[in-house]
């Protein structure tokens, strides 16, 4: 699998990144497959949150196993020092490592948080001191929410080593400004802020339960996902040819194998192809940001 750098961390991350909210979804043996299938087909890049579930402690093991392979993401929602420190240790428990590669504010949506996370008693002066001290080499951020806020945060966060949002067709064809992700691809990138994509494979908002109940819904995701090979491979290759670093596996396993091998196949897609994409999907109803609550 192609590997991209990091923006200035100095990692060279595979293009796709797991997002193990997935393990969540399966016992403890199917979840130790699932690892080793992601790190065979090349993934070196794992993600991870403590609000899925219970992802952390299932990935725990074959994270040890494989700990110099696996460059590895955390995050909190807490946006206080004391919360953020607290949650960071809880973490390390959880996980059953003393070290993680890039932690990130998890979630940001308001600019009430924005000013909340840089106070002198934020979250970020929790994450600047373990840094220091050597138990997490990066800081990140990650949003589902407002491109300006998210564009904010690059111009107000002095040491931002990467950024998660969402890039899919469906957004980019949006063309306005709650949708302008690809302003903020374009501001990482001029900062050297590495970049990683989620709702890539995102079809489009669920139903409402009234029409569709969670429970009847065959995938997990928050959003709708695109679920054939074909429609995965084509909304990858679209994500990786933006010039994201890595584009996140979406959130049910019964997905991610079908990532993975478009991710091993990816060889680019070109102007033409991403024109004719983005003008198919459109006028199709955005799953961001509508859905900003999770």
């Amino acid at each position: 699998m192609q590997t991209r750098a990091l923006g200035d961390t100095g990692h060279e991350s595979s293009i796709a990144t797991f997002g193990a909210i997935a393990l969540n979804w399966l016992e403890q043996e199917g979840a130790n497959q699932m690892v080793e299938h992601v790190l065979s087909k090349g993934v070196n890049h794992f993600d991870v949150a403590p609000t899925y579930g219970d992802a952390e402690l299932k990935l725990g093991p074959k994270l040890r196993q494989h700990r110099e392979d696996i460059f590895l993401g955390c995050k909190t929602q807490e946006r206080g020092y004391e919360g953020a420190k607290r949650k960071l240790d809880r973490s390390f428990d959880r996980l059953g490592v003393d070290y993680i590669d890039l932690y990130q504010v998890h979630g940001l949506e308001y600019e009430s948080e924005l000013d909340e996370i840089t106070a002198d008693d934020g979250a970020l002066a929790a994450f600047r001191e373990a840094k220091d001290e050597g138990k997490i080499g990066h800081i990140g951020l990650t949003s589902h929410g407002n491109p300006g806020l998210i564009r904010d945060a690059i111009d107000r966060i002095d040491d931002l080593e990467t950024l998660m949002f969402p890039l899919n067709p469906v957004v980019v064809g949006k063309g306005d400004d709650e949708h302008d992700y690809a302003g903020v691809f374009e501001a990482a990138e001029k900062a050297g802020v590495g970049t990683l994509g989620i709702k890539a494979f995102a079809r489009g908002p669920w139903p409402d339960t009234d029409e569709l109940p969670e429970a009847d819904r065959p995938f997990p995701n928050w959003y709708e996902p695109v679920d054939t090979p074909d429609e995965i491979s084509e909304r990858f290759d679209f994500a990786a040819a933006q010039g994201l670093t890595s584009v996140v596996t979406p959130g049910d396993p019964k997905l991610v194998a079908m990532v993975l091998d478009a991710a091993t196949r990816y060889n680019g897609m070109d102007e033409t192809a991403q024109r004719s994409l983005i003008e198919r999907l459109r006028h199709d109803e955005s799953p961001v940001p509508e859905q900003l609550h999770h």
